[in-house]
């Protein structure tokens, strides 16, 4: 599929708009039908770049949060009757925790709640997932007003740092493997901690100079002139997020 070129403000905006439809509707059929379009659009459209391969480690991290809190909420929480599935060894607690237990009767109304709360949640984490997948840090901040110029770059370096993370360790991984080195098991991460720490360091010490070398916070004034526009494309898919919205 062709690749769409659109303004940097596009996906964030849309991924704003789709977040709060699918908080507003609150059902999880909504969140993984809005997860399975932004996932096609990210596959589609995104960039072969260290920003574009962060939406992969994003579904990681949802699945393992979606794991951990049908755990949570199937051993630790407020009792929900009905339809009984098994039963858990109960742990007695303080009597200043009244409502709260650890184990007992775990029931279907139970499990439907807690996997219908965590994949609202996953399903939030992903789509702003996909609008960093999908967008250029660098392009961003380009258009950014001056007013919140600063704020803008704290975002982008901090929405940058995932994926230059797995970018890095992907590097590392690949440098371990052509030593002979074993990349499995828990020994692995350790060898892996202080080359990634050694390049993080470096690349802030080159981000810092290159910030210093352009005059960065020296000159308050900035040029009018924006080498990226907005067009109508811009307007269509923002129009079609709101909507989305405005029916929820």
């Amino acid at each position: 599929m062709k690749k769409i070129s659109l303004h940097p403000l596009t996906w964030p905006i849309c991924s704003i708009a789709i977040a709060i439809s699918v908080v507003r509707l609150n059902t999880p059929l909504f969140a993984i039908v809005s997860v399975g379009v932004v996932g096609f659009i990210v596959f589609t459209q995104r960039e072969d770049a260290p920003w574009g391969k962060s939406f992969d480690w994003s579904l990681k991290v949802a699945l393992w949060i979606l794991i951990i809190r049908i755990f949570i909420g199937v051993s630790i929480g407020l009792p929900i009757p009905g339809t009984t599935l098994f039963t858990l060894p109960r742990i007695p607690l303080p009597d200043w925790m009244p409502g709260i237990r650890i184990g007992g009767a775990v029931t279907l109304e139970r499990v439907s709640s807690a996997l219908g709360e965590g994949v609202i949640i996953c399903a939030i984490i992903v789509i702003f997932s996909a609008a960093a997948s999908l967008t250029s840090p660098h392009r961003l901040l380009r258009v950014l007003p001056i007013y919140v110029y600063e704020f803008g770059v704290t975002v982008v370096i901090a929405t940058s740092v995932l994926p230059q993370l797995v970018s890095s360790v992907a590097r590392i991984r690949m440098a371990q493997r052509l030593r002979g080195q074993q990349t499995k098991g828990f020994a692995s991460y350790r060898r892996l901690a202080i080359p990634l720490l050694e390049e993080s360091l470096a690349r802030s010490l080159d981000l810092a100079a290159a910030m210093d070398s352009r005059g960065y916070g020296v000159n308050r004034k900035r040029s009018r002139y924006r080498p990226i526009s907005w067009r109508m494309s811009d307007s269509a898919v923002v129009a079609c997020a709101g909507i989305v919205m405005a029916l929820s």
